[in-house]
């Protein structure tokens, strides 16, 4: 691992310095978790917004005309 330095805002740092799991983590245990959930999660978004891209443009959304008619198969009726 590589030693960082992140300057934080005191009130901020107040705050994560008060939840019990950087207590009993610690602070960069923490930070490192947030980090990888932050790349996580706009890795995620990116992947949705291309997918957006491709097929939001689409009358309808994306719809592959070797499926048509395929939507109700295997749905059994109730009646």
């Amino acid at each position: 691992m590589k030693t960082i330095t992140v300057m934080f805002d005191e009130a901020l740092l107040e705050r994560l310095d008060r939840r019990p799991e950087v207590r009993e983590r610690g602070r960069s245990a923490v930070l490192r978790e947030a980090a990888a959930e932050y790349l996580s999660r706009t890795q995620s978004e990116r992947i949705d917004r291309e997918y957006e891209r491709a097929y939001g443009n689409v009358p309808g959304g994306y719809q592959d005309p070797d499926l048509e008619g395929w939507a109700d198969e295997g749905v059994q009726n109730p009646d």
